[in-house]
This record gives structure tokens, sequence and C-alpha cells, in this order.
């Protein structure tokens, strides 16, 4: 298959990269495409490197997946802040959609990476069929939201296929933060412990991408999730377990407020996420317990 990814050189997009090169023909779309083809070649990757404009010299695409996005967590969220991760988002799944719809023989199908945010914050288990209640003064939700119904214009001319991505466990990304204070005995829960954390591990985002890339009747929303949420209470006792260092040293949640303002209710709310259509359609998770997924990134 010949597959267009945007995204390709963040987190999930190199390890996804990885696993399709042997069998696929790869174009990333990039901002900087002579620095993106360099970066991954010295990862060993290789692919053809586009801008946005290029897309329209391409022939013969088979899919597209759409991974782009500024990370949501990395600053605290300014006005400047909101409209970048908002920009990165929206205008590359626009133009993606844009150039679906004008394909006399379009791909034969579209996924749109999404994450849980969109849910909101609740304790209550929630899947694809839980209706949305969407709060435009919740940041998040409103990011999702809108990325969705932007992707979603694609859905009469090809397969759409929307992955609502969890917290994701690998050697970079939110786990790499979180090591030093662990490693160094230092790490806690946050706030009251209780709030949910919905999460994957890389490996088995990167398999249900391509699952999704190749079972033909798999179309909508799915939780990109692992089955089994843990609260943060368990999440941070488990890290500590398998690092075999005390985590106790709580974070309180006054602390963040003042450090990060809005952001902060990304680490202080959460919620409980199931994958049950991936589950569905057939997918089997390698890692679906938290302890299982540690031990295999951090020994």
């Amino acid at each position: 298959m010949k597959i267009v990814i945007s995204g390709g050189s963040g987190f999930v997009g190199k390890q996804l990269l990885k696993q399709l090169q042997p069998n696929h023909q790869l174009v990333v779309i990039s901002r900087n495409p002579d620095a993106t083809k360099q970066r991954l070649r010295q990862q060993g990757i290789e692919a053809e490197c586009i801008d946005i404009d290029g897309l329209v010299w391409q022939t013969g695409i088979d899919a597209v997946i759409n991974l782009a996005g500024e990370p949501i967590a990395d600053k605290r969220w300014s006005s400047a802040q909101k409209h970048r991760i908002c920009d990165s988002r929206w205008r590359i799944t626009q133009a993606l959609s844009d150039w679906i719809l004008a394909q006399a023989s379009p791909p034969s199908v579209f996924i749109s990476a999404s994450a849980i945010g969109i849910y909101g914050n609740d304790s209550q288990a929630v899947d694809e069929n839980t209706p949305l209640m969407v709060n435009d003064a919740d940041f998040a939700q409103k990011v999702c939201h809108t990325w969705e119904t932007l992707a979603l214009q694609a859905q009469g001319h090809t397969r759409v296929c929307l992955l609502r991505i969890g917290l994701v466990l690998g050697e970079g990304g939110a786990l790499k933060k979180m090591l030093p204070a662990f490693r160094a005995g230092l790490g806690g829960p946050i706030g009251s412990g209780e709030q949910m954390m919905s999460w994957i591990h890389i490996d088995d985002l990167v398999a249900a991408i391509g699952f999704l890339l190749i079972n033909p009747e798999s179309r909508g929303v799915y939780n990109g999730t692992a089955p089994l949420p843990v609260s943060n209470r368990l999440f941070t006792r488990t890290l500590g377990k398998v690092l075999h260092r005390p985590a106790v040293i709580p974070v309180p949640a006054i602390a963040l407020k003042i450090g990060l303002g809005e952001m902060s209710q990304l680490l202080l709310e959460g919620q409980r996420v199931l994958p049950s259509r991936l589950q569905h359609d057939g997918f089997e998770f390698h890692y679906p317990g938290l302890e299982g997924a540690l031990t295999h990134l951090l020994q």
C-alpha cells in the first residue's frame, strides 16, 4: 500500500513508520520535509517527505493516517499555545479531508487521530456508544470535537476511522517525563489520586492503527485505550513497584493549579474509557494490564 501519514515524526508516528516500512510505501507530510527526512533516516526509516501542498502531486494513495498535532500537555495553555494546539490539528485535518473529497479515486481509508478528552471528565465508564455532551468551555473537549468533525467530512468518499487515543505508554511521551522523579523515589499520586487514567501501550496503539488500516469493516469511532483503566493512585503505585521504588509522595492539586493553570485539569481529572469497538471487531491487546505494560517497557 501507498500510505500518506501526517505527524510521522512524532512519538507515535515514528513507531508506526517503523512497523509499516517493510511492507508499504510511505509518504510523510511535514512542515519541513528535508529536515524530517533526515531525522527519520537517522532512525533507519526511509520515507518520501512532502509538505501539505505537495499532496496534490501524489497519485495512487491507498490510505491516509492523520496523527499531526502540537502536544497538548507540553506547555501552559496561554492564548498563543491554545491557538497552536488547535491550528496544528484542525488545519491539516481540513486539508486532508478536502484532498480526499477532490479525488476521483480516493484512498480506501482515512484514519484520523483524536483523543479521549472528547468525553470530558467523568469517573463513570464510557465507550464509543456513550452520548457526547460537548462543553465549549472545556478546551480539550472542544479541540477534539472540531478535530473529529473535520475528519468526518470525508466519510462519504472513503472509510473514516476516528481513533480516540488515551495516555500512550512508551519510550517517549508522558512516561519519559515521569521517570526521573519516580526513579529517584519522589513519585506519588496527583491530587486525590482517584482520577482515572485510560492508557495504552504504544505497541498496542500501533497495532490498532494497523488493524483499522486493513479491516474493511471497521469505520467510525474507536477508543485507543487498554481495556483496564486504573486510578492515578494505582498507576503511581504500579509504576513504583515496577521500578522498585516508593511512590508515596503526593503532588498537591493546588500546586498544579498554580503552576499549570487550566492545563492542570489534564492531570487532576480523568476518564474511564473502554475500547469496546476494537474488541468487538476482533482486535487483541498484547498488554491489557498496566503492570505487564510497564514491565515490558522498563525492565
